[in-house]
């Protein structure tokens, strides 16, 4: 009864929350979010105490084991050669160069038209269900494929035309997932089960929040275009694009774990020195009680609160690998509930990478985003928080 209680008070909280950062209370879809939060806690329930739904998540849990399989074959390749310390591989090239593979695979269905078609009518049952605008309901559930720029990028010739509302729907939903080249990547550090799960959910959650805090109207007569995703003149184009693309990203995310990574070890060293505390605890302490409202049990949520605040100021990979070092150390209803939070783009980075994509297709919304990108880093944040108070609540 306990895990049922922090959980209606979390959400109740979470909606509360977005309810009075609206701008418009009088607008907001209800129907929208009562909708999207009984398919969150439907299929929550399904992928984790169903017999159907586990065996889907198996299912997709061997598909990208069984493509990490694959990527590895073209790793040992070309690092083969490698003499390795304790037989331990390095980071970037056992983890971080699997999004090659994938980002390369990605590209190819792309290009087939496959992946554009599923977000198209995917997108569009979720607007015509909810009574939400189309480009947003597409540019959502495209984030959770493409990445929030590649989401963006999809919808680029209609955001020039959309108000201020419109467009922080766009840019927050597309902050609350990640890409699905690097799904593969996440699975290497956190349990894959909540990695899957957080996914959809996530698409639910970005809607639900961004709706209420910009309500938006639905648009009679808009349409998506499959051609706007399409990029590509040839397979092997794709082909190479794709592994170029996945390269690139790998090599950023190296970039910023060294980053991060360091300058986290240099904060900790002077905090320690003078406060004799490092900069995990001080955030497990500022954000427990969030830990705590999505279900963490109490003498696990200032380790928990650590993590998260660790992803927030940081990304969600210096995250991971944080957690990864103490999952065998937490319970089972804290590594899914706090695994679930990680999985999403939802930090301060983001807010520049999401500026630079939509400066990239319109320099005045641009302007627009910059003014309100701390609040849409923090109702993605929300977000995720409620991807993780659901995944608690069946645990």
């Amino acid at each position: 009864m306990t895990g049922l209680f922090t959980a209606i008070l979390s959400v109740i909280v979470l909606i509360g929350t977005a309810f009075l950062l609206s701008n418009n209370k009088k607008n907001i879809n209800y129907r929208a979010v009562v909708i999207l939060f009984i398919a969150q806690l439907v299929t929550a329930y399904a992928m984790l105490h169903t017999t159907i739904g586990g065996n889907i998540v198996i299912a997709v849990t061997n598909f990208f084991s069984q493509l990490m399989e694959f990527g590895r074959e073209g790793i040992a390749f070309v690092f083969g050669g490698f003499v390795f310390a304790n037989d331990t591989p390095v980071f970037f090239i056992s983890v971080l160069l699997l999004i090659v593979f994938t980002s390369t695979l990605l590209s190819v269905l792309t290009y087939i038209r496959i992946l554009p078609l599923m977000i198209k009518y995917l997108g569009g049952a979720i607007s015509k269900v909810t009574g939400l605008p189309v480009i947003e309901s597409f540019s959502t559930v495209a984030s959770s494929i493409f990445g929030d720029t590649g989401a963006l990028l999809a919808v680029k010739t209609h955001i020039p035309k959309m108000n201020r509302n419109r467009l922080f729907i766009a840019t927050t939903a597309s902050m609350t997932s990640v890409s699905a080249s690097i799904v593969g990547a996440y699975m290497t550090m956190i349990p894959p089960k909540y990695v899957l799960i957080a996914l959809p959910l996530n698409v639910m959650s970005g809607l639900l929040l961004a709706s209420m805090v910009a309500p938006a109207q639905y648009v009679e007569g808009e349409r998506i275009k499959v051609k706007d995703m399409i990029h590509d003149e040839s397979l092997f184009e794709a082909i190479g694009n794709g592994a170029i693309d996945g390269m690139k990203v790998a090599g950023i995310v190296g970039a910023m774990l060294i980053a991060y990574i360091s300058l986290i070890a240099m904060v900790n060293f002077v905090l320690t020195a003078t406060i004799g505390t490092d900069l995990t605890t001080i955030l497990g302490y500022i954000l427990s009680p969030v830990a705590w409202l999505m279900g963490v049990p109490a003498n696990e949520m200032i380790r928990a609160g650590g993590i998260m605040g660790t992803k927030i100021i940081s990304n969600e990979f210096v995250a991971m690998l944080g957690f990864k070092e103490i999952i065998p150390n937490m319970s089972a209803k804290t590594v899914g509930v706090v695994s679930a939070f990680l999985v999403s783009f939802a930090n301060f980075s983001t807010i520049g990478i999401i500026l630079g994509t939509v400066k990239a297709i319109d320099e005045k919304q641009s302007a627009m985003v910059a003014k309100f990108g701390l609040k849409m880093l923090f109702v993605a944040t929300m977000a995720s928080v409620l991807t993780a108070t659901i995944v608690g609540l069946f645990i």
